[in-house]
């Protein structure tokens, strides 16, 4: 079978593999190098294609007999092909992946004012395509002309992109700007895919900001690269099915909602549904302080508790792909919106109030629960994707979540 893979130097845990899986039929490994072991390899491992990542993108032109019209513009390249001579060709399909991710946001960058906030080898990447539709780009560094100490002159931006990664897992929950300083600003992206949702998009989210995430990139990069390995065509269909693949077995399903609503138990049949970890932020507060929920609340009161359960919530918000079960009033602290968001759809689980059980909730027992559902009914609408009623089994609603889920990712 022909070889192919990804060569870097820190690979760590990659998406790569599993979208080339299906994008054609060679096998896929990954190669990790350290710089003084990448001219060995690249003259005489028996690879037939490559993808090129940090930091080797502009290590590895020099051994190319040939470059795309890109990587030579760029003098960066991230996919290399043998050709049948044995030289190797180097092209730059980041600039394809982008190129897609522009093209599949809607948004004409013709004329645009672009801040692209980064100077690294992606920050060229974006700027080349910018200019190539027309836009204006402005490179936002740590030093030189235009920095983050001088944004205010670029109030009229009316694109950001982020090629920093800042935000990037498992440093989620920063942001390298304010967008509050760009009143201008008609989309944000941001390269990065994990977390689905930056710090960055979640801000230009609340503002009302169309806003996209870097996965659409990678794959789209990726199906380039696999055009190259195979000289072939892949279309957009495939494209957008992998994308969606990726995006469901990423994202995770966070059940929220009043006291006794029956998340634990649809969070259970949901684990076995999808064949995913179950986790619950209320069990996991009890496990880190080695007492039961009304012990704390007796020994530290509300305030010592909301403290513990967003600090659960941040361990469990980094996480993907899992199903989780959180307490009634984690919609009390608006911090706890983001770190539910980042990485999850939310589902706000619905259940008549005379159907809610108040034995062992001191929230419940103390406040009433038609008091406790007033106070919070607007903040579960907030913090919701969807909403669903939980007046059958557990496995029905769990069925109707799933079924809810997949429709969300698919768009």
């Amino acid at each position: 079978m022909v070889q192919c893979g990804l060569l870097g130097r820190k690979l760590g845990h990659s998406y790569s593999p599993a979208i080339h899986a299906r994008l054609g039929d060679y096998a896929y490994a990954l190669y990790e190098k350290e710089p003084e072991e990448l001219d060995d390899f690249l003259r005489h491992a028996p690879f037939h294609g490559l993808n090129v990542t940090i930091p080797y993108k502009k290590a590895v032109v020099p051994y190319c007999a040939a470059l795309s019209d890109t990587a030579r513009l760029l003098q960066s390249v991230n996919t290399l092909v043998r050709r049948p001579d044995g030289t190797l060709y180097g092209a730059n399909t980041d600039y394809d992946g982008f190129a897609y991710l522009l093209r599949c946001s809607g948004v004409d960058p013709s004329g645009k004012k672009a801040l692209v906030l980064g100077s690294g080898g992606a920050s060229v990447t974006v700027c080349a395509v910018l200019a190539a539709l027309g836009a204006q780009p402005v490179v936002i560094s740590r030093s030189g002309e235009n920095h983050y100490g001088n944004l205010t002159r670029h109030k009229d931006a009316q694109l950001l992109v982020n090629t920093t990664p800042v935000g990037m897992y498992p440093h989620t929950g920063a942001a390298a700007v304010d967008l509050s300083l760009f009143p201008q600003l008609s989309a944000v992206y941001d390269l990065i895919y994990n977390p689905a949702r930056t710090a960055l998009l979640l801000q230009a989210e609340e503002l009302g900001i169309p806003a996209f995430g870097g996965l659409a990139m990678l794959v789209a990069q990726a199906r380039r690269s696999s055009e190259l390995f195979q000289d072939t065509s892949i279309d957009d269909e495939l494209l957008r099915s992998i994308q969606h693949s990726l995006r469901s077995q990423m994202e995770n399903i966070v059940l929220i909602g009043m006291p006794g609503c029956g998340k634990s138990s649809v969070a259970a049949r949901l684990g076995a549904l999808l064949d995913r970890e179950v986790w619950d932020s209320d069990a996991l507060i009890e496990e880190t302080a080695q007492r039961s929920i009304p012990e704390i609340f007796a020994a530290e009161g509300e305030a010592g508790f909301r403290r513990r359960e967003t600090e659960a919530l941040a361990q469990l918000g980094r996480r993907s792909g899992i199903i989780l079960a959180t307490g009634g009033g984690c919609v009390t602290r608006p911090e706890n919106r983001a770190l539910l968001r980042q990485n999850g759809v939310l589902f706000w689980l619905q259940r008549p109030l005379e159907d809610l059980p108040t034995q062992g909730r001191p929230l419940s027992l103390q406040q009433g629960l038609s008091s406790l559902y007033q106070q919070r009914e607007p903040l579960y609408r907030h913090f919701a994707h969807c909403i669903i009623e939980n007046h059958h089994t557990p496995m029905d609603t769990a069925r109707a979540v799933k079924e809810a889920f997949y429709e969300i990712c698919r768009h």
